[in-house]
């Protein structure tokens, strides 16, 4: 039987354990981050644990999905989207905490190629061309969106004729639910194209697709907002990452992966990421 005096140092000893578990800093943050930032967050994760000694386990994925795998109940901190819809869909639901929700950077769709550009697309017009194998995203994933409001751009268009859209839209043999998948089926020439992000076309990649600008009149540009979950344990902590993201070495990582800042900080809701900071 335990005595009283040795039960009591263990009731202690078990106060004090778990009052120094609350006390400890977080060992990792959940970001759920669309899978067009692959490269560039990777990076930010790697100096944000340098800096604060945190891991950054990230979610990569299409934003849709993410969005869904929220609402369904799995825990994330921090969550970036490729568009606005995705994350106004996780705020409406009531999970986002509104004042950390802000733009932080935009980006635009290119077509991509496997190297060499063995079906010789020259021009916008060669999309319609009878048997072009076409590769983009679901409708639901933003790439895919982006993409076929393009599409539908460049079928209003009469230089390109009444039927455009129709044989274009005939042309797509794949829809990929985020836009890894796109750049991985272009570059291992199971499409002669396909519809990506421009801040897809990495170094590592230049080796294997080509790109084919789009004019910015049939362009889309994509804006990428991020917040803070309300569930999240660690919102100092989040914080502290957008603030870095929102930063000008987080801002030069971005643009070397190919995306293009923001000018003055637009914002989803009021204020900026140090104001919605210092209000929350």
């Amino acid at each position: 039987m335990i005595k009283k005096h040795v039960f009591a140092a263990l009731i202690v000893a078990i106060v004090l354990a778990s009052s120094a578990g609350l006390a400890e800093e977080p060992k990792e943050l959940t970001v759920f981050t669309a899978a067009s930032l692959t490269g560039a967050l990777g990076e930010i994760g790697q100096i944000y644990t340098n800096q604060t000694n945190i891991e950054v386990a990230f979610n990569f994925d299409g934003s849709q999905a993410l969005r869904t795998q929220i609402e369904n109940g799995a825990y994330a901190d921090v969550f970036l989207s490729a568009n606005k819809k995705q994350m106004n869909a996780v705020k409406n639901s009531g999970l986002m905490n509104n004042s950390s929700i802000i733009i932080f950077t935009k980006n635009k769709l290119s077509l991509i190629v496997p190297k060499g550009n063995p079906a010789k697309i020259g021009n916008l017009s060669d999309l319609a061309k009878p048997g072009l194998k076409i590769v983009i995203g679901t409708k639901d994933v933003p790439v895919g969106d982006y993409a076929l409001q393009i599409i539908g751009k460049l079928g209003n268009d009469s230089a390109y004729g009444p039927d455009y859209k129709t044989k274009v839209l005939a042309n797509i043999i794949s829809q990929e639910t985020n836009v890894n998948y796109v750049v991985t089926k272009v570059a291992l020439g199971e499409a002669d194209v396909g519809f990506a992000y421009v801040s897809d076309i990495t170094e590592e990649l230049t080796s294997k697709v080509d790109k084919i600008d789009i004019p910015d009149e049939y362009n889309i540009i994509a804006e990428y907002p991020l917040g803070i979950l309300l569930e999240s344990k660690y919102p100092a902590e989040s914080w502290e990452f957008i603030d870095l993201v929102m930063s000008d070495e987080g801002k030069a990582v971005l643009e070397k992966y190919g995306f293009a800042p923001v000018e003055n900080e637009p914002v989803i809701s009021e204020g900026t990421a140090s104001a919605a900071k210092a209000a929350a």
